[in-house]
């Protein structure tokens, strides 16, 4: 997809105005901050690894183009690698309100660009970013993926009013960082089977222009991982693409159900549990959602081999949990701090009676042709295993140091701790998600025959 194509979904699909993306496009930055914010002082905001990438040359264009700054460059330090918590949100926000009639210009990908993001947005001013590497596809999206008291959402704030993406500077960004972008960006495989259940099922419509600008382009830019991890220019150029208008994607539909399933659960669900945080550097959120990726889509396979005679009503009434129970199961589950947030969102998602009926019977009129479509839309697992591996990514669950145990437990953990509909719920209001976890785990199951990254 061309950078004036992706320009163009920009200005028509969100409320932003300007971005580049292209070689050596870093120069530009001055001129994007007086055309998007004329008279306003500039206070460039990065850390101490995206200031060194690029920041002299950031300020350099900023000076050139007449910009006044605020102050100095903020930098955040380099190391310890910078966590997107809400304590270094507060950080930032009350220092920028300080600072009168003045946009921050952030540097970086994922971390920095979603505090900057944030802290902007709670003072309700537009900021603009530069990226660093193609690590994520928040970048360009609405809202920013940040940790407050143990508990890791979205929350809601403007995308960008401006972005800058330079080639040259993506390419050169540590490798570990260009595959966790495409841990990232792989899950959309599996998020898009997961919308497609949601919509066929009436529960949440697909936005056919929100679908066409993430899944357009995602083959295109995951079809070559030796290429990405080998650090060909053109094929990192792809997975930045994919990534931009997935973040784009979200912007336009003020969501992030276009890009985020079942698989960005399991992630959510070890980031919340602070797994790899206290790692130099952290764990990468890509890296833990590749895992979910390959599990996500495991699931998948399972729920794809069943028949419409499967889905059976009596079972799934039988199955049907107390709201007292649901509570109880996730309160045994989780951290307490994980708690609250889990029993809402879990009982949210709890359907019983004619209801379920309804859904179940729906389900089973429409399995032939559904089935199809999802099967054309998903990878198997081995595949995706396989291409996390290429691409220098983890491509199993001991990669990132989670055990066994705690893996299984995950597929249950995953399905507490949102309330949007993916194939994990669906399994439970057929009352069969504890079987499909029993066979995924037995010795003839996917991780029973791949219970080591070596099997």
């Amino acid at each position: 997809m061309s950078s004036d194509l992706i320009a163009k979904a920009l200005k028509t699909a969100v409320e932003t105005k300007d971005i580049v993306f292209g070689d050596g496009v870093t120069d530009q930055t001055g001129e994007i901050f007086t055309k998007l914010f004329p008279g306003a002082k500039a206070l460039v905001v990065a850390d101490g690894n995206t200031f060194e990438a690029t920041g002299e040359e950031v300020v350099a264009s900023l000076e050139a183009a007449g910009v006044e700054f605020a102050e100095d460059p903020y930098i955040f330090p380099g190391k310890p690698t910078l966590y997107a918590g809400y304590e270094n949100v507060e950080i930032l926000r009350d220092h920028i309100a300080l600072l009168e009639n003045t946009i921050v210009c952030s540097i970086g990908s994922g971390t920095l660009n979603d505090i900057a993001k944030l802290a902007s947005g709670e003072l309700g001013r537009p900021y603009m970013n530069v990226c660093t590497a193609a690590s994520v596809d928040g970048f360009a999206a609405f809202g920013a993926s940040i940790s407050r008291d143990g508990f890791k959402i979205t929350r809601s704030c403007p995308g960008p009013a401006g972005l800058v993406a330079d080639n040259d500077v993506v390419c050169h960004a540590p490798k570990r960082l260009t595959a966790t972008g495409y841990g990232d960006l792989i899950e959309k495989i599996p998020a898009g089977a997961d919308w497609i259940l949601a919509d066929a099922l009436g529960i949440e419509p697909i936005n056919e222009y929100v679908w066409d600008m993430v899944q357009g382009p995602l083959r295109g830019s995951l079809a070559d991982p030796e290429a990405i991890g080998n650090g060909d220019k053109k094929a990192i150029e792809g997975l930045m693409e994919g990534n931009l208008m997935s973040g784009l994607a979200m912007q336009a539909g003020q969501s992030s159900r276009s890009a985020s399933g079942a698989g960005h659960q399991f992630s959510h669900t070890w980031e919340m549990e602070g797994h790899g945080l206290d790692w130099e550097p952290p764990l990468s959120h890509g890296f833990k959602v590749g895992i979910g990726t390959i599990a996500s889509c495991a699931i998948w396979e399972e729920f794809l081999a069943m028949e419409a005679e499967d889905f059976d009503v009596d079972r799934a009434l039988a199955a049907v949990k107390t709201p007292e129970q649901v509570e109880s199961e996730v309160r045994a589950a989780l951290k307490p701090r994980m708690q609250d947030e889990a029993v809402r969102h879990s009982l949210k998602k709890r359907t019983e009676g004619e209801e379920l009926v309804a859904r179940i019977e729906l389900l089973k009129e429409k399995w032939p042709e559904l089935r199809e479509r999802l099967r054309a839309q998903l990878m198997a697992p081995g595949e995706v295993m396989d291409r996390l591996k290429t691409v220098g990514a983890p491509y199993h669950p001991e990669l990132i140091e989670i055990d066994w145990d705690r893996f299984r437990q995950t597929h249950f953990k995953a399905q507490m701790i949102r309330d949007r509909y993916t194939v994990l719920d669906i399994l439970v209001d057929l009352g069969v998600y504890g079987d499909v976890v029993e066979r995924l785990f037995s010795p003839e199951g996917f991780w029973g025959r791949h219970r080591h990254p070596s099997a």
